[in-house]
């Protein structure tokens, strides 16, 4: 007997945040389809969507903990696998200090209620800084050019798409990533929607991707190159006096020095490095200062770059010089549910980088985090401070950080790892104690991360799909469980941990006089938050304190969403910066660019190698779901066909790949979907290690492109690691 979902979920494995409407039997999800009434996605499903169910009941999902015991990971209970943790995590802490111990936290986090709402409160627990996480593999860039921007690191503007009437889109590819910083449901239809009302759409990119096909105009510079040409692109704005900022001049400080600051990156001297013709990109921006409203977007292809954050910038600068910041058919910041309500305008505390520093490497944090890059190093070099603990929450570094076979040597030798992860993959097979929490229809859902991206403003929760299975425990109360073992309070009831949030937000509501609960009796407002769960109530919570009045109860009457709104224009308030303004020139970015200068000096390489993103897959997660296995989802690298005569590559044939950090054996791919000097290896493969337990990828485990790398490739400003627009060489095998 087969029964519709009581409340459709949004897919919490990609950006876009879809509606689903599933069908279930018994406790299985056996269909997922598009959810025509949900007011963001209407219907819009893609493959990884519609694969839900097989995502869902995955048989390679870990249904019990694990507990090393004996060198060797058994099944054990959840009493047995907190003991552990408790045993070990505070021992270590006493013994050594709070950074023995380390966190990582991986890109699923973003997807899931408790991903959200606990690691904050893990790191207040543990006292450390070794914080590494995902953002130094791709985002990174974007946060800090905001931060300096801005003031805030979370202060991104998004493409305002269904309005805009010129869309430039650089390192991006969302036909087939779904968007990145930008949540955007459709994404494709979204484009072909921009062209149909008369609009332009302009992709910058080395490979002629999905998106680049939709374009009106593709343009293929060399891989690496983003800045030297977002640099061009802004010199030529102020060149021929195409800029117009209008109404953001006086909110904008340091107008008057960009001139001078990029008065070296004309057309004519980026074209050795770029590979394009000074027309070609005076051209481009004649059109992009002529549009009506336009709006400037780069994603993981510009920022996992040795320049990311440069480049990162750079789109901020232009969308600012043609007065299309924070303007309908711009770039607008959106405002999400659980944001702060707005408060007065004004000056703020300001973003800074390098408050500390890593313990090996020196390299300085930002926003809080530290280089991923780095881990290796902090765990195996020996001294005070190494780190000798660590809790990867759904983390996979040995697939996506450089240098994986460095960092799964360093893992081994740790004294203690606790893993949160429904599998036990690359990384949790090192793991002394594995969490696994219960698969997604068995989860509540609420983006908290994406709606602060969305290109419109709407609020969406579901409740679970279906009741977790008997010896399941919820994902929040794994990580609220976890946060008591590690300070020396196992045994403690989960439900505190969220009891101690909700009292201490509320106290410092009521004496905020800029809060919606200003006034209120604290204990009287907690004890009016509905909601079954504690985490429930903390979003009843976050709710009430944001800004469009919102709870809970809301929420659970629309169960298909609340549409609150296109974006609409939020400067001066989004502004944090010490000045109050924007802050166009900051010094970490006026000090950088000396480096940028130097580039158009040097000799560009022969071949450089860039990722690639596949429809049905998502970084090293799906590649354990058969139907997302296969088609175009394969590890091939992709060599242009004039490249592969020279070097003597077929079609079919293997290749070795040689960089930084080693060679790896691929086999090769000749397509003309890759630009003559630039080569294709897509990233998250490399399933081939043992003690994993991942039958449907480790049949097809491709390689791991990060093996090329050696880590000592960054962003200075970011910590990123550049993961694209290295050089390689290449060589044929038998």
């Amino acid at each position: 007997m087969s029964e519709r979902a009581q409340a459709p979920p949004d897919f919490p494995l990609c950006e876009a945040t879809c509606g689903l409407t599933l069908t279930i039997e018994g406790s299985a999800v056996t269909g997922a389809r598009g959810d025509r009434d949900d007011v963001f996605s209407r219907g819009f499903i893609c493959p990884k969507g519609a694969a839900f169910g097989a995502v869902d009941g995955d048989p390679d999902r870990l249904r019990t903990p694990l507990v090393r015991r004996a060198g060797r990971l058994r099944e054990a209970t959840w009493e047995e696998a907190y003991a552990a943790v408790a045993a070990a995590v505070p021992a270590l802490l006493l013994e050594y200090g709070p950074q023995s111990v380390g966190v990582v936290l991986g890109n699923p986090n973003t997807h899931t209620m408790a991903g959200a709402l606990y690691p904050p409160l893990l790191l207040k627990a543990l006292g450390t800084r070794n914080l590494f996480t995902a953002s130094t593999l791709d985002q990174m860039p974007k946060h800090v050019s905001s931060g300096l921007l801005f003031g805030d690191p979370f202060a991104i503007p998004v493409p305002d798409l269904d309005p805009t009437d010129f869309l430039l889109l650089l390192g991006a590819n969302p036909v087939e990533s779904n968007g990145s910083l930008c949540t955007a449901p459709d994404f494709p239809g979204r484009l072909r929607a921009l062209r149909a009302r008369g609009g332009t759409l302009v992709v910058v990119d080395p490979r002629r991707t999905r998106t680049a096909r939709l374009a009106d105009r593709h343009l293929a510079p060399r891989p690496g190159s983003d800045a030297l040409l977002l640099a061009a692109l802004a010199h030529t704005l102020l060149d021929e006096k195409l800029t117009d900022p209008d109404r953001l001049t006086r909110w904008t400080e340091g107008l008057g020095e960009l001139g001078p600051a990029l008065d070296r990156f004309t057309p004519e001297a980026v074209v050795p490095a770029c590979d394009l013709s000074a027309a070609e990109i005076r051209a481009l921006v004649r059109e992009l200062a002529a549009a009506p409203t336009a709006a400037v977007y780069g994603r993981i292809g510009s920022c996992t770059t040795e320049y990311g954050t440069l480049s990162s910038w750079l789109v901020d600068v232009l969308n600012i010089l043609t007065g299309n910041l924070d303007r309908p058919g711009g770039a607008l910041f959106p405002l999400s549910a659980t944001d702060h309500a707005p408060r007065p305008t004004g000056p703020g505390k300001g973003f800074a980088l390098g408050r500390w520093h890593s313990r090996v490497g020196g390299h300085p944090e930002a926003k809080s985090e530290l280089p991923t890059a780095a881990l290796a190093e902090e765990i195996e070099t020996p001294g005070e401070g190494r780190i000798r603990a660590l809790i990867a929450i759904a983390a996979n570094p040995v697939l996506s950080a450089p240098d994986g076979r460095r960092l799964d040597a360093a893992l081994a030798g740790l004294d203690s790892m606790v893993s949160v992860d429904p599998y036990l993959n690359e990384t949790a097979r090192h793991a002394h104690v594995v969490l696994p929490p219960p698969p997604p229809a068995q989860s509540a859902h609420f983006d908290f991360a994406f709606n602060a991206f969305a290109v419109r403003n709407q609020a969406r929760y579901s409740p679970p799909a279906v009741p977790l299975e008997e010896g399941r425990v919820d994902e929040c109360e794994i990580h609220a469980r976890l946060i008591l073992a590690v300070s020396g309070q196992h045994g403690a009831p989960p439900e505190a941990v969220d009891d101690r949030v909700i009292a201490d937000t509320l106290a410092r509501a009521a004496a905020d006089p800029h809060a919606p609960l200003f006034g209120d009796d604290p204990r009287l407002s907690a004890r009016m938050l509905s909601g079954r769960t504690g985490p429930e109530r903390r979003l009843d919570m976050m709710l009430r304190l944001g800004p469009y009045d919102l709870t809970l109860e809301d929420l659970g009457r629309h169960p298909h969403g609340i549409d609150l709104g296109p974006l609409r224009p939020r400067l001066p308030g989004v502004l944090k910066t010490r000045s109050g303004r924007i802050e166009l020139l900051p010094e970490p970015i006026a000090a950088e660019l000396p480096r940028l200068r130097g580039a158009l000096a040097e000799r560009p390489a022969a071949l450089v190698l860039v990722g690639r993103r596949h429809l049905r897959s998502n970084n090293s997660w799906l590649h354990n779901v058969p139907a997302l296995i296969g088609g175009s989802n394969r590890c091939t690298l992709q060599v242009h066909p004039e490249d592969a005569g020279r070097l003597g590559l077929a079609h079919g044939g293997r290749a070795r790949v040689t960089a930084d950090g080693g060679s790896l054996e691929v086999p090769v791919e000749v397509t003309e979907a890759v630009r003559r000097g630039g080569v294709s290896l897509p990233h998250g493969w490399g399933h081939d290690r043992a003690g994993s337990r991942l039958s449907v990828a480790s049949a097809e485990p491709g390689v791991n492109v990060n093996q090329l790398l050696d880590g000592t490739r960054l962003d200075p400003l970011s910590g990123t690691a550049v993961l694209g627009g290295f050089p390689v060489e290449l060589a044929p095998l038998p």
